[in-house]
């Protein structure tokens, strides 16, 4: 089979799928059509697979029961999300932290899990998190604002997404709230999720897997793909998300193919 871009696909010896989820093997709650046979198919050939999702709104539990509610076979230790790298590296970097976190109770609710000192009121602080927040209020802005304005914390947040798909089009994600930020304080912040490879650097060193055994499967350019590239792991683009085609053309961090969807990929893999 010839990708997209006319190359041959060959994704075989690939034993760890590290595949996006919003916009590349669902929408909403809406399954796409190949991504169960894909799944199945990976597992049929001795290879696991491992959502990978910059989204920090939702903890793996919550991920869980939705992929099961769509037919999704899977198991906690199936997922890494931007909020488990978060307290992985507020764990690491930032030992005893006092963490001010603008994201959803779900966020907080892992961080605090996670032994992270978190609070969400306007005191002094050692580390502002900003995570996509889908329970934002102006209230919220207005705090986050004040801390970014009158101290000097350490700045992250889960992921540079631009939007989330939805089935209506997009929403503001985690990136634009972070422009939004930025236009009120002149702060910018440090991203800890895709499109830096940490989150498959980890995944990968759990699993016992090399770069060559690796693919990543995404609909974002700038975040799933670049991530990959960075992470010097091959790439599947997909059609079905945010970048269009004319997008993975023009990028420094082109996908290894690109394909229509999962239901191609899957194709891919049975049509040798």
């Amino acid at each position: 089979m010839l990708d997209v871009f006319g190359k041959p696909v060959d994704l075989s010896g690939k034993t760890l799928w590290l595949l996006d989820m919003d916009g590349t093997i669902y929408m909403e709650d809406r399954i796409f059509d190949g991504t169960l046979d894909l799944l199945a198919r990976i597992r049929a050939q001795g290879g696991r697979y491992v959502f990978i999702t910059n989204n920090s709104s939702k903890s793996v539990a919550d991920y869980l029961t939705k992929v099961r509610r769509m037919g999704i076979p899977a198991e906690e230790e199936d997922f890494f999300t931007s909020a488990q790298a978060a307290v992985l590296l507020l764990r690491e970097q930032y030992p005893g932290a006092k963490v001010y976190c603008q994201g959803t109770q779900s966020l907080i609710r892992q961080l605090r899990e996670g032994g992270i000192d978190v609070t969400e009121t306007v005191e002094p602080v050692d580390v502002v998190l900003l995570g996509f927040d889908l329970e934002l209020t102006s209230e919220k802005l207005r705090r986050t604002c004040e801390i970014l304005t009158l101290q000097n914390p350490v700045y992250l947040a889960t992921n540079p997404d631009l939007v989330c798909p939805v089935s209506f089009g997009y929403v503001p994600d985690c990136g634009s709230i972070s422009v939004m930020l930025r236009n009120a304080t002149g702060k910018y912040p440090s991203f800890i999720g895709k499109p830096e490879p940490t989150m498959i650097r980890i995944v990968m060193e759990k699993f016992g897997c090399t770069p060559d055994q690796t693919v990543v499967v995404g609909d974002r350019v700038y975040t799933d793909i670049a991530s990959g590239y960075n992470a010097g792991v091959d790439t599947v683009g997909v059609l079905s998300g945010e970048a269009t085609e004319a997008d993975f053309r023009h990028t420094p961090t082109p996908p290894t193919y690109l394909l229509q969807d999962v239901k191609q990929i899957y194709r891919a893999l049975t049509d040798r």
